[in-house]
């Protein structure tokens, strides 16, 4: 094995992004959803993501897509998604202002050499290829803890008689109440309010009827109304209804009876295209009527791609779920259950993707060279360009000034003007700070205050300017953690770096393996019983070890020059300590698997989606001479590493977007 080293990659040609494959703790996702709106691709975490605007409505353009990844790392998360409109049905492209303009913003932007990317594990000569020209070009299936992946492959809702609706229930509206209703729900014309009328009047009757809208139109309410000596059932939409409406929460679940034999929590496959994960759940629980707090999943997943992931929710029937495959574009629910138990982040085995890469310009040799040596060797588990933002001013350097007690550098580093894409309100806001330095003034200027920004901006209104740590404190706290993690994940990316340039693809004496999960070095006597798939480096901080050779020393220096002491890490403010974490050095996918495919039209699918096979349709058939050629791949990764970095070793591309932002795409044209 041999390292190759990045000295000015150029990519030829295409747009380079992926769905990556960590997960957030917990702690930190429940505060996702108070995370804004305000930059323009915004992760639960508050900072932009490395997403390109969508040209899915240009002509003979591929399609540009977020390099978004999921986040589960101990001392190291950052969670990124694209911003986006709150209805969950179809997500479009960006205006064509912005389009036209991006590569030009991005020429501020970050490349890899500027954050510690610098190595490669192959000797093979890299080519060039799209990604995501269209975003059914990558697919993620999530692997279980049971090791199972997950797939769509049943719509069918469990029979539950204890509770499931009667006959009567099914039975007891029209066809054309069932046909009014549906448009109400639907909002498919202008009624406020459907009322029917009840023929046979008795409680028990207008229970039934209760129960069947409530059952079979999730989303409506209903009350009892008298007019004119008659009863009516009046089902109104819940959306702008507060005063019908009363939305539900883990703590207080809908009162409807809900047997005891029956598991608590209803567990389903969610298929989804082109929404992120919160993004998902928070158009479920509008649509039902709930807190998305009583959802649960194992690991998040990005927007630009198709993905399928177990979702549970607590106290609502698989009827109610599956009803809503009528309503959602973009989505798909099945293989019902019911479990006792939610589900918990990071309990995910990983994630597999299906990843096709278009009109590539390898020779089939240099496609079995990359592919074999991802397959036997793997490639550095480098923490992906997303984790550092797309602006002139990287993530890190704002975690770099919070752990030197900076804080005047915090705020002038994550309020004032800076190059990059941005929206232009924001771009406003900080025109707006830079010139007055008056929180409420530069506020006013933001539609949406929930972002950093305007979290930072409220902060210091409330306490003013002498009091700038209590200001940087009203930003939830996975917000303010994300900036020193994205300063961890610097560190390591370049201590890696020199890492592999020291000594190569093979383990040596003082290097840090895992027993359990704790780190050991590695003694001469011993250094046969290791590879180095089994080397680990630490994330700085003050609960970890480094290892016994040159590195170490290389650590010392890079944090001197920082004004860091690698030798106290605990802050004076305790959440900003960090304890540090160990992280592979080299990761081998599993399950790989490989295909070249020839084709003629650029638009076409080059493989069937879980809804496709529930549909029947046909595999696609390739031409045996097309116009262009693609690369089809499979491959398996474990949670907190990067698809971005596997696609990387296998192009030897510069996933930047500052990189592919310049690309020439006009091959489609």
């Amino acid at each position: 094995m041999e390292t190759t080293e990045v000295t000015g990659v150029s990519l030829k040609r295409g747009s380079l992004a992926v769905e990556d494959n960590e997960s957030l703790t917990a702690a930190e996702e429940v505060k996702r959803q108070k995370v804004s709106e305000c930059c323009p691709s915004r992760g639960p975490d508050g900072l932009e993501s490395d997403a390109l605007p969508s040209r899915e409505n240009v002509p003979g353009q591929p399609e540009a897509v977020s390099v978004g990844e999921g986040k589960n790392n101990s001392d190291a998360q950052l969670e990124e998604e694209d911003g986006e409109e709150e209805d969950g049905l179809s997500g479009e492209g960006e205006e064509e202002e912005e389009v036209e303009s991006f590569a030009d913003m991005m020429k501020h932007g970050l490349t890899e050499l500027d954050v510690g990317i610098t190595k490669f594990v192959s000797s093979h000569q890299g080519f060039s290829g799209i990604l995501k020209e269209r975003y059914s070009d990558f697919v993620v299936h999530e692997i279980g803890k049971d090791g199972r992946i997950s797939h769509l492959d049943d719509l069918s809702v469990p029979v539950d008689e204890e509770v499931d609706p009667s006959e009567d229930t099914v039975t007891v509206l029209t066809a054309e109440e069932k046909q009014r209703l549906e448009e109400l729900q639907l909002f498919k014309n202008k009624e406020t309010s459907v009322a029917i009328e009840v023929i046979e009047d008795t409680k028990e009757k207008r229970t039934v009827i209760h129960q069947a809208i409530k059952s079979l139109f999730p989303g409506l309410e209903t009350k009892t109304e008298d007019r004119e000596g008659k009863k009516y059932i009046v089902a109104y939409h819940a959306a702008g209804k507060k005063a019908l409406a009363k939305v539900r929460t883990a703590t207080d679940p809908r009162k409807h009876s809900w047997p005891k034999s029956r598991g608590s929590y209803c567990h389903f496959v969610l298929y989804k295209e082109n929404k992120d994960t919160m993004d998902a759940i928070n158009v479920l629980s509008k649509y039902l009527r709930v807190k998305p707090n009583i959802f649960s999943y194992m690991g998040t997943k990005d927007k630009r791609a198709i993905t399928v992931q177990e979702i549970a929710v607590l106290k609502i029937t698989a009827q109610r779920l599956a009803h809503l495959n009528k309503c959602l574009m973009n989505f798909k629910l099945g293989n019902f259950s019911y479990q006792k138990n939610p589900l918990k982040l990071g309990e995910l085995q990983g994630n597999h993707f299906t990843v096709v890469l278009r009109n590539i310009t390898g020779t089939d040799d240099q496609v079995q060279q990359a592919m074999n040596s991802l397959r036997q060797i793997g490639f550095i588990n480098y923490y992906g360009m997303q984790r550092f933002g797309t602006t002139a001013v990287p993530t890190y350097q704002v975690g770099r000034a919070i752990l030197q007690n900076s804080w005047t550098e915090v705020m002038d580093l994550i309020l004032k003007p800076r190059s990059g894409a941005e929206k232009g309100y924001l771009v406003k806001c900080r025109e707006e700070w830079s010139k007055t330095k008056d929180p409420a003034t530069a506020l006013r200027k933001l539609p949406v205050k929930r972002c950093v920004e305007g979290q930072l901006l409220r902060g210091l209104s409330k306490y003013g300017m002498k009091n700038i740590v209590s200001a940087f404190g009203i930003i939830p706290r996975n917000n303010r953690l994300m900036y020193i993690h994205s300063y961890q994940s610097y560190v390591w990316n370049n201590m890696v770096s020199k890492r592999i340039e020291e000594y190569g693809l093979k383990p040596v004496p003082g290097d840090l393996v895992l027993k359990g999960a704790t780190a050991t070095h590695i003694e001469e006597e011993d250094i046969h019983n290791y590879s180095i798939h089994d080397v680990v480096m630490p994330l700085p901080g003050f609960d970890v070890i480094y290892p016994k050779h040159k590195i170490s020393e290389s650590y010392r220096e890079m944090l001197t020059a920082d004004n860091l002491d690698i030798d106290n890490m605990r802050h004076k403010i305790r959440d900003y300590s960090l304890s540090g974490a160990y992280r592979k050095i080299i990761i081998r996918p599993q399950n790989v698997s490989w295909e070249v495919v020839e084709y003629d039209d650029p638009k076409i699918p080059l493989f069937n989606t879980d809804v496709d096979n529930l549909e029947g349709k046909p595999p696609p058939v390739f031409a045996s001479e097309g116009k262009y050629r693609a690369l089809k791949m499979d491959f398996s990764l474990p949670p907190s590493t990067y698809a971005t970095m596997a696609i990387r070793e296998v192009l030897k591309m510069d996933t930047s977007i500052k990189n592919q932002s310049q690309l020439n795409t006009t091959w489609l044209r």
